[in-house]
């Protein structure tokens, strides 16, 4: 499989940035996503949080699924595409994680996830039948990952931006329909899938700040009761 400059551009930058961050805990801490920090103007952090990473393991997870996947959305797309695809999804999915934990001044989260999932999503979209891990089909593992979204936006499941991979994936489901209106007729059951699915996140997690904003004005008891109805509800 042979890299495109582009994908070989966004690989670069993203290794630059993160061996910086790894080395320079006053660099990564400047940079990184922090809603205490956005609230305070510093919205440029929710784009440079998406090329710092943790550590190596993190860093090369994402870059190795990006190489996966890229190629299949530039021959598909191109390149600038491409590229509208992978910062439509950066900055979509950083506006997810803002939103969903608005009030959680101490919040901060880095990785290039949400960029990395509009571009699975994208490529999964234009190739639904393609395989993952050889055994997977795409549209499988499509509508597997937004459940396990759901789930982990629900529970906040592990130290994982959910919100922020549901955000990416949104935004390279949304942008490659918008280029590529003809799928809406060719994969009409799988985009009908993938739409439902991210109805029901939206949805859990409307009712997730609907129980916060009611807690502060009912009793516990009746809180818990509110709780449990509307999980079933929506789960």
């Amino acid at each position: 499989m042979n890299l495109e400059l582009v994908t070989i551009g966004v690989i670069v930058a993203n290794v630059l940035v993160s061996l910086k961050g790894f080395d320079d805990y006053a660099f990564r801490s400047k940079y990184m996503f922090n809603v205490g920090a956005i609230h305070r103007g510093e919205h440029l952090r929710m784009i440079t949080s998406a090329f710092l990473h943790a550590d190596m393991q993190h860093l090369a997870f994402n870059m190795i699924t990006l190489f996966f996947f890229a190629n299949t959305v530039i021959f598909e797309l191109g390149a600038t595409n491409f590229l509208l695809i992978y910062l439509g999804s950066l900055l979509l999915g950083s506006l997810f994680s803002f939103y969903f934990h608005k009030n959680e001044y101490h919040y901060s989260a880095l990785g290039a996830s949400g960029a990395v999932s509009g571009i699975l999503f994208s490529a999964i979209l234009l190739r639904p039948h393609m395989m993952i891990n050889f055994i997977i089909p795409g549209y499988v593992f499509a509508v597997g990952y937004l459940l396990f979204s759901i789930y982990g936006m629900k529970k906040r499941t592990g130290n994982i931006g959910h919100d922020a991979h549901f955000g990416g994936a949104v935004a390279g489901f949304i942008i490659t329909l918008a280029l590529r209106k003809e799928l809406l007729f060719e994969q009409t059951w799988i985009v009908i899938a993938m739409a439902v699915s991210d109805y029901r996140i939206v949805c859990i997690e409307q009712n997730g700040e609907n129980i916060k904003s009611t807690s502060s004005k009912k009793k516990i008891s009746r809180f818990k009761r509110f709780k449990k109805q509307k999980v079933h509800t929506y789960v």
